[in-house]
């Protein structure tokens, strides 16, 4: 008791100076890190790379010769209407040796695969 009345601190005074610097110490470097951590320039993510794709020319044409084939119905009609008229004017001419042959072509596949 006798030190707080000559105004001289009290013998733990010493233990609280101490604990502000250390305080006061470990916030000046802190403050100063984020200082150095804005200041410093940050490192950059790689830049993810965009996949691209490119088609050709080629391949456009064939898309669109596949779109055409899929949406038709695989039968020439200007060919049927024209074979139609020949044979309702008599004009159709059957070709017979043409005809034997491709009928023998025919069964001989039949035959071959069974």
């Amino acid at each position: 008791m006798v030190s707080q009345i000559n105004n001289t601190p009290p013998a733990n005074a010493g233990n609280q100076v101490k604990k502000e610097t250390v305080e006061q110490t470990n916030q000046r470097q802190q403050v100063t890190q984020q200082k150095q951590a804005a200041a410093s320039p940050q490192p950059t993510a790689p830049q993810a790379k965009q996949d691209s794709v490119s088609i050709t020319p080629q391949a456009k044409q064939m898309a669109r010769l596949q779109e055409k084939a899929n949406n038709s119905s695989g039968i020439d009609q200007e060919k049927v209407e024209k074979i139609k008229r020949a044979i309702a004017e008599g004009k159709y001419q059957i070709n017979v040796e043409q005809l034997a042959k491709r009928i023998m072509q025919f069964e001989g596949e039949i035959f071959r695969k069974n």
